[in-house]
């Protein structure tokens, strides 16, 4: 049966939060559109006289298809070549979604979404539709087909196992650009020692090459093994402008609300790095180079008025 353009309407409506739940959940901005689009998919072939709510139709319908896909991707993530980080999304960007309340922010945190790799598909799916966009207990079970009781018991757990690991300080705009201009100070200056005050004694920098790019397969930990290492990673080097095609450009931004380094080659983006900042300093080096996660990130910078450059490096 082919759509009214009210149906139509009524699935768009639901667009921008069925991207950032499913976004939430799968960690791939590429893989929260397929999802979007299988669910309009399911949309059109549905009897929608048939259906009372549709945002909770669609809700129900995106989650199964993303729980599914997770199971399939932790198959794929077994054999991924190195260290496996999420696809970022820069400031401003629809499918980070709602950011009313310190808990919603913390959701689409870079550090969190990684640290979601940790938990059950089930675990994952509780965790963000309460979390980050609010549904009750009786409306998650209903999605899930579990019991209320069986929702709140894996959302404690999953929160548990979330809290475990992580002591985030939010900042604004203007403390995260100020932050990043400290550590590009800092990583620059040839020198390890200012960039060993900026850390956390068990400071860790973890990078996502994808087998595409040059990436530690392990991570590198504690202050003095990071700075050391991002010392190197900044050094001048006229093999690195070589291969890169070009001087990369440094700006200042935040992704996924947290203070980034976004490392631009003629337009295009070819890292960002998130910095994980608690109240001791900066405990986290998360960084994206992979090039299939890094497209969506160079629409939205080429889509905003991103200013002059921090530095120009190497």
């Amino acid at each position: 049966m082919a759509l009214t353009a009210a149906d139509i309407d009524r699935f768009e409506a639901s667009r921008h939060r069925l991207e950032a739940i499913a976004y939430r959940l799968l960690g791939s901005a590429g893989e929260a559109e397929d999802a979007v689009q299988e669910t309009f998919l399911r949309w059109q072939a549905a009897d929608l006289d048939r259906i009372e709510v549709p945002e909770a139709w669609l809700t129900k319908v995106l989650t199964n298809l993303c729980l599914n896909q997770l199971a399939s991707a932790r198959a794929r993530r077994e054999t991924y070549v190195g260290q496996w980080l999420p696809e970022p999304l820069l400031a401003g960007d629809p499918m980070l979604g709602p950011a009313d309340t310190a808990e919603q922010r913390e959701s689409i945190s870079y550090a969190v979404l990684t640290l979601m790799e940790r938990l059950s598909p089930n675990e994952r799916a509780v965790y963000v539709l309460r979390e980050a966009f609010e549904y009750p207990h009786r409306e998650i079970a209903e999605i899930l087909d579990v019991t209320e009781a069986a929702s709140q018991q894996t959302y404690h757990r999953a929160k548990q196992h979330i809290a475990d690991g992580k002591a985030r300080t939010e900042v604004d705009a203007t403390a995260a650009r100020r932050i990043v201009e400290e550590f590009l100070a800092a990583a620059t200056s040839g020198r390890t020692e200012p960039l060993t005050r900026l850390l956390t004694a068990d400071a860790i920098s973890i990078g996502d090459g994808g087998g595409k790019v040059p990436a530690r397969a392990k991570a590198t930990e504690g202050a003095l093994a990071v700075a050391r290492f991002l010392r190197g990673v900044f050094k001048p080097a006229e093999a690195k402008r070589v291969w890169l095609g070009g001087t990369p450009e440094l700006y200042a931004w935040t992704a996924n609300g947290d203070p980034a380094v976004v490392v631009v080659v003629k337009g295009d983006v070819v890292g960002v790095m998130c910095l994980e900042v608690t109240a001791d300093g900066i405990a986290a080096f998360l960084s994206q180079a992979n090039p299939d996660k890094l497209a969506r990130a160079t629409e939205r910078f080429a889509a905003t008025d991103h200013g002059e450059p921090l530095f120009e490096a190497f």
